[in-house]
């Protein structure tokens, strides 16, 4: 019996031993990911039955993959990432020139590299280097004063700059969804926050002549609309309130002049720069019947797919939609199509579920970290994965544009599981060292 005890004791032991690295990670967050991975993976399959396409397993292997670098990150201290962020910050922005000067383009756009036969998308490691560097500048100081503030924009716009020009307006707008998250965290007046991103929604206001507010056309190029003016006023105010130089209203008058200007940029970026590939995605939300055959034609197909899987679904490897290959790109932007096609409302809510508890499990994290940089770092991932959620799931139903962005661990794409997965590695990271227990 005492020898018994004794092995057991041993064995145990051995096994404490094996994982002590990993004690204090939270399970569930890696759980969660591993679980959507393989749902995927088995929504990639059911999506390439009827095609000449065969590389469902690619999802897998590579999520395996990714893994593995997450459970290493894990067992490494975040906190030696504050040494190297601004190392971490140059290898981001050299990845991306280097896009620029010896990129595979496809689709219009120049976003990958080739190493060793596999198109490797920096953009989407940009998002981890650009989170880490956010990190490790506003654990230093702060974002409660302007000059913090724009500090922080400041190194951001570099990498910005550079995805927007590949041209990647998809991977851009993320990279401001993780600056204005980062920022409020890092204790940024709101005020400041609702000003950064007021003249693109001037742009907005002023671009499209809304029902019942007939546009003041001054020429061509040059026009107001009556929502653009009563926004741009209003910014004015929340300027006023919040920016220094009350007593003369500098900063009200600095954000009104900032959102007309805003206003007549995005009207002329609409004539001028954007691709007429980005007008279709942007505008073919609002009205997908237009264009049916063209811009449209996504947006349809994908939300006839989630209707016809009504309450239950079709079931696996069912459904009219998936298997006679109506909806285009459906293994990567659209992956939540056959989802809804094929497992029905009651489906698709478990997949929301799923992902509500791995963001609250993101944010536990960061509510526990055991200082602003391992927090901050929580928060960006945090921020990455429901912005992609929720724009992915929005363009698959008609409530936001097609943008291109990928739903996290599910749509196919390498390069995004990978930095995905070094996003939840580095969260865990956060988790595993916030308290060591004795052994």
């Amino acid at each position: 019996m005492l020898l018994k005890k004794s092995r057991y004791s041993r064995n145990r032991n051995r096994w404490q031993y094996l994982f002590k690295p990993w004690q204090q990670i939270d399970l569930l967050l890696f759980l969660l990911p591993i679980v959507i991975t393989m749902f995927g993976g088995f929504m990639i399959l059911s999506t390439e039955l009827n095609q000449d396409k065969d590389d469902w397993w690619w999802h897998l292997v590579v999520g395996g993959i990714g893994l593995i670098l997450g459970l290493l990150i894990a067992r490494s201290r975040y906190e030696n990432l504050q040494k190297w962020h601004w190392v971490t910050y140059t290898l981001t922005n050299i990845s991306l020139i280097a896009v620029m000067v010896i990129g595979v383009a496809a689709k219009g756009a120049q976003r990958w590299i080739n190493v060793f036969g596999f198109n490797v998308q920096p953009s989407e490691f940009a998002k981890i280097g650009i989170i880490i560097t956010l990190a490790a500048l506003l654990h230093k100081r702060t974002a409660d004063t302007l000059p913090n503030f724009f500090r922080a924009l400041a190194v951001t716009a570099v990498p910005w700059a550079l995805v927007f020009l590949q041209p990647d307006l998809a991977t851009s707008l993320v990279f401001g969804a993780i600056v204005l998250a980062m920022l409020y965290w890092a204790n940024a007046n709101p005020g400041w926050l609702i000003l950064l991103i007021s003249p693109v929604v001037a742009a907005i206001l002023f671009s499209i002549p809304w029902p019942w507010a007939e546009p003041y056309i001054l020429s061509e190029e040059l026009f107001f609309t009556p929502l653009g003016l009563i926004w741009s006023a209003t910014m004015g105010l929340v300027g006023w309130r919040t920016l220094p130089g009350k007593r003369f209203a500098l900063g009200g008058i600095g954000a009104l002049v900032l959102n007309l200007l805003g206003g007549e940029l995005g009207i002329f970026a609409w004539n001028h720069v954007l691709k007429e590939y980005q007008k279709g995605r942007i505008t073919s939300f609002l009205n997908p019947e237009l264009d049916p055959l063209g811009t449209g034609y996504h947006l349809i197909q994908s939300r006839i797919a989630i209707g016809a899987g009504t309450w239950f679904g079709w079931g696996p490897f069912n459904g009219p939609m998936t298997q006679l290959n109506f909806v285009p790109e459906q293994h990567t932007d659209f992956i939540f199509s056959a989802v809804g096609e094929q497992f029905g409302f009651m489906g698709g809510l478990v997949l929301l579920l799923g992902f509500c508890l791995l963001c609250q499990r993101l944010l536990y994290v960061a509510s526990t970290a055991k200082d602003n940089f391992g927090s901050l770092l929580a928060v960006g991932v945090l921020a990455m994965i429901v912005f992609q959620m929720v724009v992915n799931i929005g363009m698959t139903i008609g409530l936001a544009p097609v943008a291109g962005i990928p739903l996290p661990f599910m749509s196919y794409g390498r390069s995004a599981m990978l930095a995905n997965f070094i996003g939840i590695g580095l969260v865990e990271s956060v988790a595993n060292f916030r308290i060591l227990k004795k052994y």
